[in-house]
């Protein structure tokens, strides 16, 4: 994910720019005290322009990742931020070649010192041009992307595309697929399997790319049998309620066809009011995945009744201020 490649450019950059690499450079390069405060400000510039590309990246609705226009343009940004970070491994190399100050052990693994190292100046003059290309994207990103939101991204495709995706990582999800996540997950069962009856809220908390989605997909294909009904159901920035009712009455209503059939003309307080009295009676799994905002989960979570039958409700985030709506010691 281009999140997290960003992020790695960026603490690179903050290693290059902390105390002992800026000691070491401004002894080893006493001479060219100018040229390396330039340098070292180019640096921090970019920096800065990726974290802002950074966090609207992680606030973009995930809707717009399928279209090409914005893959192309997050595939440059993906390219620049592996740039940026091997100059950055050049910049420490040479800092820290004649002194062991550590700069080396955060180089990129597979780091091959070249055989005629870049002077300081091509090294400024490399990251000059990251900044020109990053501000290229970023006006590129104002001319074109924007204009992706013309086109249809109704909610109801969002959900039917989200649950098409779903189903495609159920299947194709092996145990071995999920690496290092083993004590998350067997912290989830844990939380799932637990004795408490009331109904409890777990939540998954991390910036994009992370694989909570992955993760929660495999817990729910391990335990949904466990539990009388479930449903997984998709969210974005902007969602549809009724379209959000309507898909987890098709999942939890699947073996009812009569029942399908009533709810096509409800409205949704009708919807919500089915919902409420069928979830009432029974021990229920939910997972709400890609939850933005606050207002989105108070306002779908009105339909549980805490009934103590032991139910569960999952939700995967990138906001700890929705994260923290689960239960005590349960993120």
């Amino acid at each position: 994910m281009a999140e997290i490649v960003i992020l790695l450019a960026i603490k690179k950059i903050g290693i290059a720019l902390a105390k002992g690499a800026t000691d070491q450079a401004s002894v080893q390069f006493a001479k060219y005290g100018a040229q390396l405060l330039e340098l070292q400000g180019s640096m921090g510039r970019v920096a800065r322009e990726l974290r802002v590309m950074h966090d609207v990246l992680c606030k973009m609705d995930i809707r717009n990742r399928s279209n090409l226009v914005y893959e192309g343009w997050l595939e440059e940004v993906r390219k620049v931020a592996h740039v940026m970070e091997d100059v950055v491994d050049e910049y420490l190399y040479l800092v820290g070649r004649e002194h062991d100050i550590g700069c080396c052990f955060f180089l990129k693994k597979g780091f091959k010192k070249p055989r005629s190292l870049l002077c300081l100046n091509q090294i400024a003059f490399k990251v000059k041009d990251i900044e020109k290309d990053l501000s290229h994207l970023s006006k590129t990103k104002n001319r074109w992307v924007p204009m992706i939101n013309n086109e249809d991204s109704s909610n109801l495709s969002y959900i039917v595309k989200r649950s098409q995706e779903l189903a495609n990582i159920l299947r194709s999800l092996d145990e071995e697929d999920l690496v290092g996540v083993d004590k998350n997950r067997e912290q989830l069962e844990q939380w799932l399997a637990g004795d408490d009856q009331e109904c409890s809220v777990i939540a998954l908390l991390g910036m994009g790319g992370l694989g909570k989605t992955a993760l929660a997909a495999n817990v729910y294909r391990k335990e949904r049998e466990k539990f009388q009904c479930y449903a997984w159901v998709s969210i974005s920035q902007t969602y549809s309620r009724e379209d959000v009712l309507r898909n987890m009455i098709k999942q939890l209503f699947k073996d009812t066809a009569s029942v399908l059939s009533s709810t096509l003309a409800m409205d949704i307080m009708s919807l919500e009011e089915t919902l409420k009295k069928y979830l009432d009676q029974r021990k229920y799994f939910i997972i709400f995945d890609d939850v933005w905002d606050l207002e989105t989960f108070h306002d779908l979570s009105r339909m549980f009744i805490h009934s103590d039958n032991g139910s569960r409700v999952m939700l995967t985030t990138r906001e700890a201020r929705v994260a923290a709506l689960a239960s005590r010691g349960h993120i």
